[in-house]
């Protein structure tokens, strides 16, 4: 199957160590029209009318963010790369950062401008610390050749290690993390472009979002818009493993089928579910991969985990909520005693304990959790369980006695 590569144009191709060899693929081409006369709100609106969305799982529209960012009356503003890529099953932002540091550095330049920022921190996951003396003599190389400022307007990139929390991964426990407190997520309102790191206006983005700003300012809205569907534009990177042939990173236009991507590109046969998004994403049966990969129907953050029919789908789900109750930072009940309970209900349910009233108990605890729970971890945890006793609730009852 072929694939549509504009994030991933240049691993592979560049020498990640040498900034001349990413120069020579058109490297900093959108930074230099930025600088050659654009102002802070063309490139904004050059954004906006992209229709990008943030591609670490919400969607949130990235125009909108750097707008509101940009609107905020500080003297100082921050912009933030999420690279904390803890989610299960996910390890397409660490291909990338090995591959092609220089167009993540391009793409967080070009947001620093747009938004009036004075500094930006890559905030990478602990796992990854082998990477940050790489990754920090790529913004050196990238600060000589003088590409982090534009027409005076200072700006600098520092890396910074997080403490290896699931719940860092959460835009305002990551900020936390960064002014060196304990990950736990903020009440929101106020809004990180309004209120963010140390209370001043913040951008917050992922790895994979920024890596479609350099293409997006170079080839402009239209292109972009040229591609995807009505509500998802662009294209996806998504990490396979599981049980396949050939798992690793792909790229594919938004609204590819979930069996382009599953049986013909990392040739899985013999499927018998497949988990889009992660640990918390939602569970798409064999026989409905034809769903569309899009904000509108199925996407996630990128993980796409596999299962064939030799899996136990029940065991798969008490392993899945015995991670999140040892990730959950404990700040709200719902999620730190729900993970907890639902965990200790499926490990019963395996064991042959269980009772078809803890069928009912799962999916009464998991509206709960996704209606009280204070962030995304608590919300998005039951998900799986309430899918896996839709499409499979033949192999739950299988494991009760009565």
């Amino acid at each position: 199957m072929p694939q549509k590569l504009l994030v991933l144009r240049n691993c592979g191709v560049i020498d990640p160590q040498d900034v001349k060899s990413y120069l020579a693929r058109g490297g900093f081409k959108a930074l230099r029209r930025v600088q050659s006369g654009m102002t802070p709100a063309q490139v904004v609106g050059e954004v906006r009318r992209s229709g990008l969305r943030g591609r670490g799982g919400g969607g949130f529209p990235t125009g909108l963010k750097w707008e509101q960012t940009a609107q905020s009356p500080s003297q100082m503003k921050y912009v933030i790369c999420n690279a904390s890529e803890g989610e299960v099953g996910a390890f397409k932002d660490r291909y990338i950062l090995e591959k092609d540091p220089f167009t993540l550095i391009e793409g967080i330049a070009i947001a620093g401008y747009a938004v009036g920022a004075n500094k930006a921190y890559l905030y990478l996951r602990s796992e990854y610390a082998h990477l940050a003396p790489f990754l920090i003599g790529a913004i050196a190389e990238a600060e000589k050749e003088g590409f982090l400022g534009i027409g005076g307007h200072r700006f600098g990139i520092e890396l910074r290690l997080g403490s290896g929390g699931y719940v860092c991964g959460e835009e305002t426990a990551l900020m936390e993390s960064l002014e060196g407190r304990r990950g736990e997520p903020r009440a929101r309102p106020p809004f990180p472009p309004s209120q963010g790191l140390l209370g001043f206006p913040t951008v917050i983005n992922n790895v994979e979002t920024l890596m479609n700003i350099p293409w997006v300012v170079a080839n402009g809205a239209n292109r972009f818009c040229g591609m995807g569907t009505e509500e998802s534009k662009g294209t996806k990177v998504f990490s396979v493993c599981g049980d396949v042939e050939r798992p690793g990173v792909y790229e594919l236009e938004m609204g590819s089928s979930l069996r382009e991507l599953v049986e013909g590109l990392a040739s899985a046969g013999d499927v018998k579910m497949v988990q889009v998004g992660g640990a918390s994403g939602r569970i798409v049966p064999a026989d409905k991969m034809d769903v569309a990969l899009s904000y509108e129907s199925v996407l996630g953050a990128g993980p796409v985990i596999v299962f064939d029919k030799s899996r136990d789908v029940v065991d798969i789900m008490r392993q899945t909520m015995e991670f999140f109750a040892e990730e959950s930072c404990g700040k709200c009940a719902p999620c730190r005693e729900g993970t907890q309970s639902m965990a200790e209900t499926l490990a019963r349910i395996v064991d042959g304990k269980g009772r078809r009233k803890d069928l009912k108990a799962l999916e009464d605890l998991s509206a709960a959790m996704m209606l009280t729970s204070s962030c995304g971890l608590g919300q998005a945890a039951p998900y799986p369980v309430m899918d896996s006793l839709r499409y499979f609730r033949h192999e739950y009852e299988a494991h009760i006695s009565s």
